[in-house]
């Protein structure tokens, strides 16, 4: 992983884009688990919101473990 991306001259931790895309991965699954009713299933569903996010969140920063820095660096 990166120290830091580069968006148009403000530099951001690398951690924080990749939260960020890990949210909007979880919402996604959250709302597709809700679809099909796997809530009900669920003893706490805020734990399991909580650690769906977690790892989704590892997926995704082990997923670009290997990226190139110039290609994370030239985000829009």
């Amino acid at each position: 992983m990166i120290g830091e991306v580069n968006l148009h001259g403000i530099f951001v931790p690398a951690l924080l884009v990749l939260t960020l895309a890990a949210l909007l991965v979880s919402s996604l699954l959250r709302r597709l688990l809700a679809a099909i009713g796997f809530y009900r299933y669920v003893w706490h569903p805020a734990l399991f919101d909580f650690c769906l996010f977690i790892l989704v969140l590892g997926g995704v920063c082990a997923l670009t473990a290997g990226a190139s820095p110039t290609l994370l660096s030239s985000l829009p």
